[in-house]
């Protein structure tokens, strides 16, 4: 039972009044009150009795659930000595969606010696609208798994695969075959905590004998699938984790293809009270409204400008030319042509495009120190069952379903990488001097130096996507208002449009301080069981190199301001640059990088920028960035679209087909106008009179003068339907 006499008092420091619990927001001042319930990790019989207040200000609900009922206050941190006992949950900050993060600790006395006992913030907790006193824990997977569907099933399992290597990494994958610790949220695979392995770590087989305990109240459709996966789990023929979501993406892509998902996008932006001019971008064109179908692409960027008057407009908005422009390319492609893991690869690169295009443009014009622009970025791509998000910088993505909110994306900023690194609670991190300067935008130096996120999510019920710069998610915005002003979009109580107006509104009048700018993504599907039967087959996942590297030893750097409002932080800086001003840095950098180009490869030409293949890094060319032209390599498993009807070796190819180089003749040479393509025709969705693909052979110079597109996005795959399955 709770405390009659308990309050929560307003984190509002020139405020600080006391509340009774069941207030949202403030009676004095209207701040909104947040409830932060925290697990207890440890030895908690003797924490304290239920209404008992500890600390002064923790409040026990039960032997394991604790309210903070001063939540302006800076929690306890452990000493820096005692950092390491910690470290793998720091470390493991990117997957905060699953993992809960280190809020404080708690020192109690026992007996002559006291005892620091760990609090976990954000643990799967169930709360009924009206009482703390039905506090409950999520349910766990085991429990769940028996109502669950099938897609749902096999997306619980998907995410356990994901997170089975980083946990290996830092000595806590016990934690995911532990049935108390492993608990649902909706759709989310939650951890209560995390447990150290004994000193023999699990091994992939002890997961596929976890998985083989779910299968009495396994679905159907996929019964035999997860059998077999669990038995090529235990008997070494599964021998990575990348192995094995390769397999879930194939079974998942085949119950993904029975839903027809609804698309809607808003954008919105706003120069705000206290800007004089608009530095943020965003697509689709502010106040538009877009659905998906009728049309075929559904895509949201916001990008947040860096570098004041001088720029920051510019290099959002070229930003957002040059990446939605490629992604059409992307989508032109029919999904269930899609290599997931290698779309993650290719978006990466769209960024790079980007960043280079940005950077070019600073070159051109002389841009150094403070007047060098950039910008940040975070977009979303939904791509039948999935979501992809990419983000650089500090624009947040949101994820709200009916069970919760869950920002999806990590900042790119120091207090972030100091949590990364294993140094500091996160709590304690943006407290420091400069803790929000950034680490990395886009634009600001060559894409060799950027390491761009992405991430991809399984969808099997309706949500809702928000897209923001700072100047809406700044002081916890999000989670304040989420409830009453995103929710009600996925109970039909308003519309998207409604909801973009109120959190400008809340933006401007709340914080204020800065431009606005937003996208909501609301994403519908219904899912019904299909009457089929999934079989599980090993096919080696592609080895690729992604940008996605993890983090140096952090060193010594030098600040220097990019704009009022955002500072940015090179990563890695040698040691030896640390006294010399930026200024003469950035041009150094410049002539290195340039000096290490080396002759420019050019291939069949295209107007749109290039895509690149993936592993490797894009050229970078000495012309402006306005230059219409850019050169590109072709090669086996390059793409070719066409923007209208096309005749190639006495075959009509319509626009909504499209070719994949598969060989090239002669081989070991370089390629000219007399070389010899081998295409494949691949039939796209729309073609169902084009039953299987064509091979055609053509000489490059026929392909010249014709309305084409090159796309080098290994992530396409021309499917045969004359090959087996497993081919």
């Amino acid at each position: 039972m709770e405390n009659d006499a308990a309050t929560l008092y307003c984190p509002n420091e020139l405020c600080q009044a006391a509340n009774p619990l069941t207030h949202k927001f403030c009676q004095r001042c209207s701040t909104p009150l947040p409830k932060r319930y925290l697990w207890v990790v440890g030895d908690v019989l003797n924490v304290g009795s239920p209404g008992e207040i500890l600390a002064d200000r923790y409040l026990v609900l039960n032997k394991s659930v604790v309210l903070d009922t001063k939540p302006g206050l800076l929690p306890q941190g452990l000493e820096t000595e005692n950092v390491q006992t910690i470290r793998a949950y720091l470390r493991l900050i990117p997957y905060s969606l699953h993992i809960p993060q280190v809020y404080g600790v708690l020192s109690l006395k026992d007996g002559r010696s006291r005892k620091e006992i760990l609090l976990l913030e954000k643990p799967p907790l169930l709360t009924e609208p009206t009482t703390d006193e039905q506090l409950r824990l999520c349910p766990q997977l085991t429990t769940a798994w028996r109502t669950a569907t099938s897609m749902r099933q096999l997306n619980w399992l998907w995410q356990l695969a994901h997170l089975w290597q980083p946990l290996v990494s830092e000595g806590v994958a016990s934690s995911l075959i532990d049935t108390h610790l492993l608990r649902v949220e909706g759709s989310l695979v939650r951890l209560l905590e995390l447990r150290s392995d004994t000193i023999t770590a699990p091994k992939l087989s002890h997961l596929g004998d976890f998985w083989q305990q779910l299968l009495p109240d396994t679905k159907p459709v996929i019964a035999e699938f997860v059998h077999e996966v669990s038995n090529y789990l235990i008997q070494g023929e599964i021998t990575s984790p990348e192995v094995l979501i390769s397999v879930l993406d194939r079974g998942l892509a085949e119950l993904g293809e029975l839903q027809s998902p609804k698309i809607k996008i808003i954008t919105k932006t706003d120069t705000g009270p206290k800007r004089q001019r608009n530095e943020d971008a965003c697509y689709p064109p502010s106040g538009t409204l877009l659905s998906k179908p009728p049309q075929a692409t559904a895509l949201a960027i916001v990008c947040d400008g860096i570098g004041g008057h001088e720029g920051g407009n510019v290099a959002s908005n070229l930003a957002i030319e040059t990446i939605q422009q490629q992604v059409q390319q992307l989508t032109k492609v029919p999904h269930n042509h899609i290599e997931p893991s290698l779309l993650l690869a290719d978006l990466e690169q769209v960024v790079a495009v980007a960043n280079d295009k940005i950077s070019q443009r600073n070159d051109s014009e002389n841009r150094q120190g403070r007047k060098r622009m950039g910008t940040t970025l975070v977009m979303a791509l939904p791509v039948s069952h999935e979501m992809y998000i990419t983000h650089v910088g500090d624009s947040r993505a949101y994820w709200i379903t009916r069970d919760g909110c869950y920002q999806v994306t990590l900042d790119d900023d120091v207090a972030s990488r100091e949590v990364r690194l294993g140094y500091a609670i996160y709590r304690e991190a943006v407290q420091q001097s400069g803790s929000g300067s950034l680490v990395q935008a886009l634009g600001m130096s060559s894409s060799a130096a950027l390491h761009p996120t992405a991430q991809r999510f399984i969808l099997d019920e309706d949500a809702v996507f928000l897209l923001t710069s700072d100047g809406l998610s700044d002081f916890d915005r999000v989670e304040e208002y989420w409830e009453t002003e995103i929710l009600p979009i996925l109970t039909e109580e308003t519309d998207l449009v409604t909801v973009a107006d109120k959190l400008l509104e809340i933006a401007n009048t709340k914080n204020g301080h800065d431009n606005v700018t937003i996208a909501l993504v609301h994403y519908q599907v219904k899912y019904i069981e299909p009457e089929l039967t999934l079989k599980a087959v090993i096919v080696e996942r592609p080895t690729i190199t992604t940008a996605n590297i993890p983090p140096k030893p952090l060193q010594p750097t030098l600040l220097e301001d990019i704009s009022e409002q955002k500072t940015l932080i090179p990563k890695d800086k040698p040691r030896s640059f640390q006294q010399l001003p930026l200024h003469i840095i950035v041009p150094i950098i410049i002539a290195i990088a340039a000096g290490s180009l080396g002759l420019l490869v050019r291939g069949l030409f295209m107007s749109s920028p290039p895509f690149f293949p993936t592993g490797s890094s894009p050229t970078v060319e000495p012309t402006p960035a306005s230059t219409s032209e850019r050169s590109q390599t072709l090669m086996i498993g390059s793409v070719i679209t066409n923007n209208q009807e096309i005749i190639l070796d006495n075959q009509k190819i319509a626009p909504d087909n499209f070719l994949q180089v598969v060989d090239i003749e002669p081989k070991n040479t370089p390629i000219s106008e007399e070389s010899v393509l081998k295409l494949r025709l691949c039939p796209s969705e729309s073609s169902p009179s084009l039953q299987k693909q064509t091979e055609l052979r053509v000489k490059l110079a026929e392909l010249q003068g014709q309305d084409i597109s090159v796309l080098q996005s290994n992530a396409t795959r021309c499917k045969n339907s004359s090959e087996p399955p497993d081919s």
